[in-house]
């Protein structure tokens, strides 16, 4: 038999099953946020007092949580749960796009408090319900990443290193489930280093509320090479691996290690790698 070679003019796709229902996959992430009480935690603990936003904020804040799910990253991306089944799938009517841009500018930096709340308890809510790691060892890998702006109004929102304009916040996640700890929104042109201290303690404190017991392991790279990280990682009794900047001193240091003291070990890098250890003390 042989093939068409004719250009294909139309394409028509139809279901053949009316029951079929577009993001039906949100489900799942919905209903486990519903049972972990996730709507009444933005309804106890988000008050807009008599900001334009300020009714329904628990629902809405669950239909921007679905359309995030659904790959939406703007808020007209909200429009894809206005038909009557995605309506059925959130148990909740969706309002217009609209509204949720009212209710987002709504918020305050007052506000961004409460709103790490509602994440450190429903955190907890979930961890106790059996998906943390109880007494078992953990890593938490903490880093810093670039999220680009778009508005020209948008407070905070500068040039960084990247040379893209918009903010430079910090997160923390744990290395095995990706669950997370902590993220501080920070200005789009601010060092790395800045804060990690206080926030390397504000995600060792959310572990252990959440009922993490076990021993903690943090994992950083260079831009967090600061005393403030060490001492916060060393305050929370926690194991900690910080990757150093290469200064002229380390290098040598470095230069002086015997040929013997070198291990091998397995690596992604093709031929694996090579580990030592040697004492290093940073200048005061």
């Amino acid at each position: 038999m042989q093939a068409s070679t004719s250009a294909l003019e139309c394409l028509i796709v139809t279901f053949d099953d009316s029951n079929a229902v577009s993001n039906s996959g949100l489900i799942l992430p919905i209903t486990l946020a519903e049972r972990l009480g996730l709507r009444d935690l933005f309804d106890l603990h988000i008050d807009l007092e008599d900001r334009p936003g300020r009714a329904n904020v628990g629902r809405k804040a669950m239909a921007i949580v679905a359309s995030i799910l659904a790959g939406g990253d703007c808020i007209d991306d909200t429009a894809i749960l206005e038909s009557p089944n995605a309506q059925v799938i959130l148990g909740q009517i969706m309002p217009a796009p609209s509204r949720f841009g009212v209710f987002l500018r709504s918020f305050e930096t007052s506000d961004i408090a409460d709103v790490e709340r509602v994440a450190a308890l429903l955190l907890k809510r979930a961890w106790l319900a059996g998906a943390g790691p109880g007494d078992e060892p953990f890593t938490i890998d903490v880093d810093s990443t670039i999220c680009q702006a778009y508005g020209n109004k948008k407070e905070g929102a500068y040039f960084g290193y990247t040379n893209l304009r918009g903010y430079h916040p910090h997160l923390a996640a744990v290395g095995k489930t990706g669950d997370i700890l902590g993220i501080v929104t920070r200005e789009g042109n601010a060092n790395t280093a800045r804060g990690a201290g206080e926030f390397v303690t504000q995600v060792i404190n959310n572990a252990r509320a959440a009922g993490a017991t076990g021993e903690i392991t943090m994992r950083f790279d260079s831009g967090f090479f600061s005393r403030a990280v060490r001492d916060a990682a060393s305050a929370g009794n926690t194991r900690f691996c910080i990757t150093t900047r290469m200064s002229k001193r380390l290098k040598g240091i470095i230069s002086d290690i015997q040929e013997d003291a070198w291990t091998s070990i397995p690596y992604w890098l093709e031929g694996g790698a090579d580990v030592a250890e040697v004492k290093y003390r940073q200048k005061q």
